[in-house]
């Protein structure tokens, strides 16, 4: 069994912030309520997407980090308790995978859609919009 040096002799580590808030952002889609927005050029045009990753922006001080993320929720379903869980996710994976503390974590409810849109359940069925 290998023995590690004490950190102070070991190095310093650094972990950029778009590392946190990549991993931020990807525990947050990992919560079947939440989703971001995909497609579009320059933010214009982007479609609703459960199955794409929110938008989240950090802020490190030290050892701790606020995060905020941009997301869309399920509908109908309660927006208080679909951001709890995306906050007690959020929190344990990044906690979890960086060894930060996640002081806060903001969430702005961009959008709502419905979970499954009935059109979705029909094979070869499309629609003109």
């Amino acid at each position: 069994m290998t023995v590690l040096a004490e950190p102070a002799r070991r190095g310093r580590l650094v972990i950029a912030d778009k590392v946190v808030e990549k991993i931020a952002g990807q525990a947050a889609s990992e919560v079947a309520l939440a989703g971001g927005r995909s497609g579009g050029f320059l933010g214009l045009g982007a479609d609703t997407d459960f199955s794409a990753r929110p938008a989240a922006t950090v802020t490190l001080s030290g050892r701790q980090v606020a995060v905020a993320l941009r997301l869309g929720v399920a509908y109908p379903t309660s927006i208080r308790a679909a951001t709890e869980e995306v906050r007690r996710h959020v929190t344990r994976r990044v906690e979890g995978l960086t060894g930060l503390e996640v002081r806060r974590i903001d969430i702005a409810v961009d959008w709502l859609s419905p979970a499954e849109r009935p059109w979705q359940s029909v094979p070869g069925r499309r629609v003109l919009l």
